[in-house]
């Protein structure tokens, strides 16, 4: 097997990759990465429909990730009842994926001192919960965001644009507990900060910026 018949399989796997992706934006991104390289493949062993074929398909994912990166999205906080059933509904059906995160059947709104949807462009996307830690500090419970929409905007909504909100309750720092590889990752992005406090780990962010 010599190496153009490797890059052609390399461009396949890439491809089919890119079809296991539950984010729109990665799909995108990871099919563009594996239809150029099917294109070069298809003109270098002379097969100029494979080649004409998925450059036009790599030409496709640069205009809607364009179309994506230049939209302007619409984002809203919604309180969320304490009687909620669309609540309820909504644990049940990404049980699963909550599950990765936080303990399910620990979650209560009633404990809870924010607790809120966040609709993107009027679909609720995602929910946060969060306790008080002490007068200042609110202690993150859920972050959970539905897969099609892990893009780190959601976040950066919650944590940035809104901070505010948080403020205005008298709240200006954040702490999470979590030892999710993923959940940590998605943390440290938003700029959380990792401290360690009697040999345990946990992450904090502060809402103002520090006086030095």
């Amino acid at each position: 097997m010599n190496w153009l018949e490797w890059l052609g399989y390399l461009a396949s796997t890439i491809v089919l990759i890119s079809l296991l992706m539950s984010s729109i934006i990665k799909l995108r991104w990871i099919n563009l990465l594996g239809s150029s390289i099917f294109s070069l493949y298809g003109f270098l062993i002379g097969a100029l429909p494979v080649g004409f074929m998925n450059l036009g398909i790599a030409f496709i994912n640069i205009y809607y990730l364009i179309k994506i990166y230049r939209s302007k999205e619409y984002f809203k906080i919604l309180p969320i009842e304490d009687d909620s059933q669309y609540f309820n509904y909504f644990l049940n059906f990404y049980q699963k994926g909550i599950e990765k995160y936080a303990n399910i059947s620990k979650i209560n709104l009633q404990n809870s001192k924010v607790s809120f949807f966040i609709l993107r462009n009027m679909v609720p996307a995602g929910v946060f919960l969060a306790s008080e830690y002490d007068k200042s500090t609110l202690q993150i419970e859920l972050d959970f965001v539905i897969p099609e929409y892990r893009d780190f905007k959601i976040g950066r909504y919650v944590f940035e644009n809104r901070k505010d909100y948080f403020l205005d309750m008298g709240y200006s720092k954040f702490v999470s507990a979590t030892a999710n590889d993923e959940q940590i990752k998605y943390l440290l992005k938003m700029g959380f900060v990792k401290q360690e406090e009697n040999g345990k780990s946990y992450y904090e962010k502060s809402l103002v910026p520090s006086q030095s």
